[in-house]
């Protein structure tokens, strides 16, 4: 059952003792239990009866009660038997018997994975969590009169008049009315620049202001902005997706009622029916119940998909889940985002084309200009350059121009766009324009360098493709996999950056309900594998059957994500989905044999062919085969480069 969709105003309390919490409470009787269980049989080994059932009566208590009452309250809100109950009453029917031991074992490994999945499903309210921080307590509202009042988030309304200075974060969706800045809005949209702003247009909540100081009508209450609306949507695909999650619960009904049927009727058949003693009837019952209880079927997952993860986690991938495992291990259309997944996620100086002087003249003038600034888009020149740069003094920034300033001899020098010579008086050569217009075209922000009146040189700022991207795109097309890109981003840089990594199909300028409904379209055709980092693609990796973040993305995708690339190495992503193969392949051999194991028996069983400790024997046998063989997985070894 999906949690509530938290208040956007509401403050996340701190985390509860372990005890309170559901995953910290279960790994902790699961430990309980273990102590019990290996402790039981170092005890009876030791001939020390007493204390082997007191340790037996811990494991009891610390793995059995918690499912009872599960079971117990199952059964009276919902009038469901399900394998809780029915592993609660084959440990005991195994301790009716003399098999105290056995029964432990069961309710250990049953409350292990009990644990296990709590984990997993705890995520979601993470990734709300991870979304609420985004939200500012409130903000500085501006009366017509001058003054300014702190408000909280919830007093915002329609109209008020916020000012926002640099380094915070709009806490609702708006219109600037006074000022100049540039806004990362890279959280919500996934364009890796930072977006001019000026009067007029719109900014969106959650998003970070640059360097200026602005004043943003309010347009519309915190609870129903841009940021709130993605809330929802993370909250609603994780709801989406928990429904497959729910079909393997339609067989515990039937197979719990059919075991705990049979045991009192094997009773009266044997007894009554083939006139053996009360005592030998119910002998043979509590044997079949032990020998058809799925302790081989409740590990059978668990100890490959543990086995794979913890492989996995070696080789710097980090699986969240067995459901993760499963469904990558079937995927045939993998998604990208661009921006800090397929590219480095921060601007660097591409191209620089000199018209006047030298490369390193051009750079370290550039540099020297540019020293003074945080903009990414400086940052990036400067960092270009390592050398020596020329004094630049008097050095003014022109919001939304670029940059002037005088050398040490007097001399003018500036660096900017098109609006810059403008602004200096200066008309733009026709094949500078047609240089700019070019670059441009390859998804590259431009910038002229000059002197006085001379443009001096033509550089290229871009977010630059990972060195691995084509590499591991190449791999999963060739193992017949449908490679599609989805980005926030402007169509030409899109388009420009997927014909450098091999991408064929590409959609651009989504926000993020058009990535999710993309996602959902495409799920329609096949298995998708959505692979993201900023906090626009927490719908969308929610919504995929596999959800994969890199290491450096926002806490949110990696909250909503299934797998994340510790490494942030996209090539690992094919190591890992012939992991997946591998461990499906695990499973459904452990299951089968698991299974088959209880068909076999069970049935000797019935005919009174199978004594309780050759059943007992059978059944820690065959549960210590499939361990074994999923602790296989281990061993793997991703290849070279990932793959």
């Amino acid at each position: 059952m999906s949690a509530a969709i938290p208040s956007p105003f509401q403050r996340q309390n701190p985390r509860p003792f372990f005890w309170h919490n559901e995953v910290g409470r279960g790994f902790v009787l699961s430990g309980l239990t273990l102590l019990g269980v290996v402790g039981g049989f170092v005890a009876e080994a030791h001939e020390r009866t007493g204390w082997s059932n007191v340790l037996w009566g811990l494991a009891f208590l610390s793995g059995g009660v918690p499912s009872a009452l599960k079971a117990v309250r199952s059964l009276l809100r919902e009038r469901k038997l399900d394998v809780d109950l029915l592993m609660v009453v084959a440990a005991l029917g195994a301790a009716s018997v003399g098999q105290a031991g056995d029964g432990a074992i069961l309710l250990f490994l049953f409350s292990l994975s009990n644990a296990l999945q709590s984990w997993a499903m705890n995520r979601t309210r993470r990734a709300i969590e991870a979304l609420m921080t985004l939200y500012p307590e409130g903000a500085q509202v501006v009366w017509p009169d001058g003054r300014e009042e702190w408000r909280p988030l919830e007093a915002l309304r329609p109209g008020d008049v916020l000012v926002v200075r640099p380094g915070e974060r709009f806490a609702a969706d708006g219109v600037v009315l006074e000022g100049y800045s540039d806004v990362d809005e890279s959280a919500l949209t996934g364009e890796s620049v930072p977006v001019e702003k000026k009067p007029g247009d719109p900014v969106k909540s959650g998003t970070l202001n640059g360097h200026g100081v602005v004043r943003v009508r309010v347009e519309r209450p915190a609870s129903e902005s841009t940021l709130a609306k993605l809330i929802e949507l993370v909250e609603s695909a994780r709801a989406a997706k928990s429904r497959t999650e729910r079909f393997a619960e339609r067989f515990e009904g039937p197979y719990t009622v059919a075991v705990l049927l049979s045991a009192p009727l094997i009773f009266l058949v044997a007894h009554y029916g083939f006139g053996l003693e009360a005592a030998q009837a119910w002998y043979r019952a509590m044997t079949f119940l032990v020998v058809a209880s799925p302790c081989a079927v409740v590990i059978a997952t668990p100890a490959a998909v543990l086995s794979a993860m913890a492989a996995g986690a070696r080789a710097g991938v980090l699986f969240k889940s067995g459901a993760a495992l499963e469904s990558l291990a079937r995927a045939n259309i993998f998604v990208f985002d661009k921006t800090g997944t397929l590219t480095q996620g921060r601007m660097q100086l591409v191209s620089l084309e000199v018209l006047y002087g030298s490369e390193a003249e051009a750079r370290a003038l550039a540099a020297g200009i540019e020293r003074y600034s945080e903009h990414p888009i400086a940052q990036a020149i400067v960092q270009a350059w390592e050398g020596p740069v020329p004094e630049v003094s008097e050095i003014r920034a022109i919001r939304g121009h670029g940059v002037v300033g005088v050398l040490a001899d007097g001399r003018p020098v500036w660096v900017g766009n098109r609006r810059l010579l403008a602004e200096l008086g200066l008309e733009m050569p026709p094949f500078l324009e047609q240089r700019m217009q070019a670059l441009e075209a390859q998804g590259q922000t431009t910038a002229v360098l000059g002197m006085e009146d001379r443009p001096l040189a033509l550089l290229g700022v871009a977010d630059a493709p990972r060195p691995e991207a084509a590499l591991a795109i190449a791999r999963l097309k060739e193992r017949g996999a449908r490679v599609v890109m989805l980005t926030g981003d402007r169509k030409a840089v899109a388009e420009h950056v997927a014909a450098q990594v091999g991408i064929p199909e590409v959609y651009a300028e989504l926000l993020p309900e058009q990535k999710l409904e993309r996602i959902r379209e495409l799920s329609r055709e096949g298995v998708v594998v959505m692979v993201g980092d900023g906090i626009n693609d927490a719908p969308a990796l929610n919504a995929a059957a596999v959800g994969v973040s890199m290491a450096a993305g926002a806490d949110v995708s990696l909250e909503s994500a299934d797998l994340v690339l510790m490494k942030n190495d996209l090539t690992r992503l094919v190591g890992a989905q012939r992991l997946a193969q591998a461990t499906a392949r695990t499973v459904y051999f452990n299951l089968s044999f698991a299974l088959g194991v209880i068909g076999v028996v069970g049935i000797l069983a019935l005919a009174g062919h199978v004594p309780l400790p050759l059943g007992v024997v059978a059944h820690e046998g065959g549960t210590v085969f499939v361990v074994l063989v999923g602790l296989r997985l281990l061993a793997y070894r991703f290849r070279d480069g990932g793959g």
